[in-house]
Protein backbone atom coordinates (compact mmCIF):
# COMPACT_ATOMS: atom_id res chain seq x y z
CA UNK A 1 0.00 0.00 0.00
CA UNK A 2 1.31 3.14 -1.19
CA UNK A 3 0.11 6.70 0.84
CA UNK A 4 1.05 9.83 -0.95
CA UNK A 5 0.91 13.33 0.52
CA UNK A 6 1.42 16.82 -1.88
CA UNK A 7 1.59 19.67 0.91
CA UNK A 8 0.12 22.98 -1.03
CA UNK A 9 0.09 25.23 1.60
CA UNK A 10 2.31 27.55 3.75
CA UNK A 11 1.91 26.04 7.39
CA UNK A 12 4.53 23.56 8.57
CA UNK A 13 3.25 20.56 9.21
CA UNK A 14 4.66 16.93 10.43
CA UNK A 15 4.40 15.42 6.66
CA UNK A 16 6.15 12.09 7.64
CA UNK A 17 3.54 11.67 10.45
CA UNK A 18 0.70 12.24 8.84
CA UNK A 19 2.02 9.43 6.28
CA UNK A 20 2.64 6.85 9.16
CA UNK A 21 -0.67 7.70 10.48
CA UNK A 22 -2.36 6.93 7.36
CA UNK A 23 -0.34 4.11 6.39
CA UNK A 24 -0.96 2.33 9.95
CA UNK A 25 -5.05 3.35 9.64
CA UNK A 26 -4.73 1.26 6.48
CA UNK A 27 -2.99 -1.50 7.73
CA UNK A 28 -5.46 -1.83 10.38
CA UNK A 29 -8.73 -1.06 8.32
CA UNK A 30 -7.34 -4.49 6.43
CA UNK A 31 -7.18 -2.23 3.11
CA UNK A 32 -5.64 -4.48 0.20
CA UNK A 33 -1.87 -4.15 -0.02
CA UNK A 34 -2.24 -2.89 -3.60
CA UNK A 35 -4.43 0.43 -3.02
CA UNK A 36 -3.21 3.95 -2.98
CA UNK A 37 -4.15 7.33 -0.94
CA UNK A 38 -3.55 10.36 -1.69
CA UNK A 39 -3.55 12.87 1.16
CA UNK A 40 -3.66 16.88 0.20
CA UNK A 41 -2.72 19.78 2.35
CA UNK A 42 -4.46 22.96 1.12
CA UNK A 43 -4.72 26.06 2.20
CA UNK A 44 -8.52 27.85 2.66
CA UNK A 45 -9.12 29.04 -0.62
CA UNK A 46 -8.28 25.99 -2.55
CA UNK A 47 -10.46 23.87 0.33
CA UNK A 48 -13.47 26.58 -0.02
CA UNK A 49 -13.34 26.13 -3.66
CA UNK A 50 -13.43 22.07 -3.77
CA UNK A 51 -16.33 22.31 -0.68
CA UNK A 52 -18.47 24.39 -2.99
CA UNK A 53 -17.84 22.78 -6.16
CA UNK A 54 -18.50 19.27 -4.45
CA UNK A 55 -20.35 19.85 -1.55
CA UNK A 56 -22.31 22.96 -2.99
CA UNK A 57 -21.22 24.42 0.43
CA UNK A 58 -19.50 28.05 1.29
CA UNK A 59 -15.93 28.32 2.83
CA UNK A 60 -13.13 26.63 3.72
CA UNK A 61 -13.61 23.13 5.95
CA UNK A 62 -11.47 21.41 7.90
CA UNK A 63 -11.66 17.97 5.76
CA UNK A 64 -12.88 16.13 2.69
CA UNK A 65 -12.75 13.06 1.49
CA UNK A 66 -13.00 11.69 -2.40
CA UNK A 67 -13.61 8.04 -2.99
CA UNK A 68 -12.29 6.67 -5.85
CA UNK A 69 -12.10 2.69 -5.45
CA UNK A 70 -13.59 0.81 -3.19
CA UNK A 71 -11.28 -2.09 -1.47
CA UNK A 72 -11.89 -5.46 -3.68
CA UNK A 73 -13.47 -3.70 -6.67
CA UNK A 74 -10.32 -3.72 -8.81
CA UNK A 75 -9.55 -6.95 -10.20
CA UNK A 76 -5.97 -8.42 -8.91
CA UNK A 77 -2.91 -6.55 -11.07
CA UNK A 78 -4.70 -3.24 -11.62
CA UNK A 79 -3.82 0.08 -9.90
CA UNK A 80 -6.16 1.12 -7.33
CA UNK A 81 -6.71 4.14 -5.74
CA UNK A 82 -8.85 4.30 -2.49
CA UNK A 83 -8.81 7.65 -2.38
CA UNK A 84 -7.87 11.10 -1.84
CA UNK A 85 -8.63 12.80 1.58
CA UNK A 86 -7.98 17.02 1.41
CA UNK A 87 -6.96 18.41 4.81
CA UNK A 88 -6.43 22.14 5.33
CA UNK A 89 -3.86 22.69 7.95
CA UNK A 90 -5.55 26.27 8.70
CA UNK A 91 -8.43 25.31 9.60
CA UNK A 92 -6.79 22.80 11.17
CA UNK A 93 -4.65 24.72 13.64
CA UNK A 94 -7.92 26.76 14.88
CA UNK A 95 -10.08 23.85 15.45
CA UNK A 96 -6.74 22.62 18.02
CA UNK A 97 -7.18 25.73 20.20
CA UNK A 98 -11.07 25.04 20.38
CA UNK A 99 -10.34 21.68 21.19
CA UNK A 100 -7.12 22.19 23.46
CA UNK A 101 -5.44 19.81 21.15
CA UNK A 102 -1.77 20.31 19.38
CA UNK A 103 -2.26 21.39 15.76
CA UNK A 104 -0.80 18.41 15.01
CA UNK A 105 -3.14 16.13 16.83
CA UNK A 106 -6.04 17.79 14.87
CA UNK A 107 -4.56 16.59 11.78
CA UNK A 108 -4.34 13.43 12.98
CA UNK A 109 -7.82 12.88 13.95
CA UNK A 110 -8.88 14.53 10.34
CA UNK A 111 -6.75 11.99 8.73
CA UNK A 112 -8.16 8.86 10.63
CA UNK A 113 -11.62 10.80 9.54
CA UNK A 114 -11.03 11.24 6.53
CA UNK A 115 -9.66 7.69 5.61
CA UNK A 116 -12.82 6.48 7.02
CA UNK A 117 -14.96 8.14 5.14
CA UNK A 118 -13.28 6.58 2.49
CA UNK A 119 -13.73 3.07 3.68
CA UNK A 120 -17.99 4.09 3.75
CA UNK A 121 -18.26 5.14 7.59
CA UNK A 122 -20.19 8.07 8.07
CA UNK A 123 -21.68 10.12 11.04
CA UNK A 124 -25.12 10.96 9.21
CA UNK A 125 -26.96 9.53 12.45
CA UNK A 126 -26.23 8.84 15.94
CA UNK A 127 -25.43 5.11 15.55
CA UNK A 128 -22.78 5.59 12.71
CA UNK A 129 -21.39 8.93 15.09
CA UNK A 130 -20.64 6.84 17.87
CA UNK A 131 -18.79 4.04 15.82
CA UNK A 132 -17.09 6.54 13.04
CA UNK A 133 -15.62 8.33 16.44
CA UNK A 134 -15.31 5.26 18.76
CA UNK A 135 -12.78 3.74 15.80
CA UNK A 136 -10.72 7.29 15.29
CA UNK A 137 -10.49 7.08 18.89
CA UNK A 138 -9.20 3.51 18.56
CA UNK A 139 -6.83 4.24 16.12
CA UNK A 140 -5.79 7.48 16.74
CA UNK A 141 -4.64 5.49 20.28
CA UNK A 142 -2.99 2.15 18.96
CA UNK A 143 -0.83 5.05 16.60
CA UNK A 144 0.12 6.72 19.26
CA UNK A 145 1.34 3.38 21.50
CA UNK A 146 3.21 2.39 18.36
CA UNK A 147 5.26 5.71 18.55
CA UNK A 148 9.08 5.93 19.69
CA UNK A 149 9.36 6.52 24.09
CA UNK A 150 5.77 5.65 24.44
CA UNK A 151 5.68 2.64 26.66
CA UNK A 152 4.67 -0.67 25.73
Amino acid sequence: MAVYLSDEQDLAVDREDLVRLATHVLEEQRVPLDMELALLLVDEAAIAALNEAHLGKEGPTDVLAFPIDEPGEVPAGQPAVLGDVVLCPSIAAVQAVQHRRRPQDELRLLTVHGILHLLGMDHADPGEERAMFGRTDELLASFASREPGTPA
